[in-house]
């Protein structure tokens, strides 16, 4: 069934929170019982292959991904709607991401600070809705505020119209273009690495 449009404004509400212990718990209602999807818990990009299918087993990643929070580690935004966890992005120093250093496909184009932004989840009900370039326009605010100058993000190109909910967790390209982006390197065709720049 196809999501029932909100009004018109409720993007503009939308509000952003980096995630900490404060909202730990709103976290976890927006990932639910499969951790976003497949007990991942957003440590598919942090963990050794290994250890992340070892996690997905007795809350293994969950607890990993509470470690770095209560560790202050940066980890990601939250979006809200009236108080309601709505949508999650990925969000830290490019080094973070240990899946990405190892990428054959998105390896640094150069040796500048960059913040990566892996992957996003969206709650169901607020899916093709434009929450997603929303996020990605607050994520660059929020960044313009702590001084971060980079943001980078590898996201797909559908090589079919309709792409599963399950397969969109990387991004679509066509949000990040939506949100400013702009692509630094095709070494992947359909995977191209993107850059947002700011002033």
């Amino acid at each position: 069934m196809k999501n029932e449009p909100l009004d018109t404004d409720f993007l503009a509400s939308l509000q952003f929170q980096p995630l900490t212990k404060k909202n730990w718990n709103q976290f976890v209602q927006l990932f639910g019982n499969n951790g976003a999807c497949g007990n991942c818990w957003c440590m598919y990009y942090r963990l050794k292959k290994s250890d992340f299918d070892e996690g997905k087993c007795n809350d293994g990643n969950k607890e990993a991904m509470k470690e770095l929070v209560w560790d202050n580690q940066p980890m990601g935004i939250l979006a809200f709607y009236e108080d309601i966890p709505i949508a999650w992005c990925a969000f830290a120093p490019r080094e973070d991401f240990s899946k990405l250093a190892r990428s054959r496909v998105h390896k640094p184009i150069d040796d500048k600070l960059v913040w990566s932004i892996p992957c996003t989840f969206i709650a169901k009900k607020f899916r093709r809705q434009g929450v997603s370039v929303a996020l990605l326009k607050g994520i660059a605010n929020y960044a313009k505020t702590v001084g971060i100058k980079i943001l980078e993000a590898y996201p797909t190109i559908p090589t079919q119209e309709k792409l599963p909910d399950s397969f969109a967790w990387i991004g679509l390209y066509k949000s990040f273009e939506r949100a400013g982006f702009e692509i630094v390197d095709r070494t992947s065709k359909n995977r191209p690495m993107v850059r947002y720049y700011i002033e």
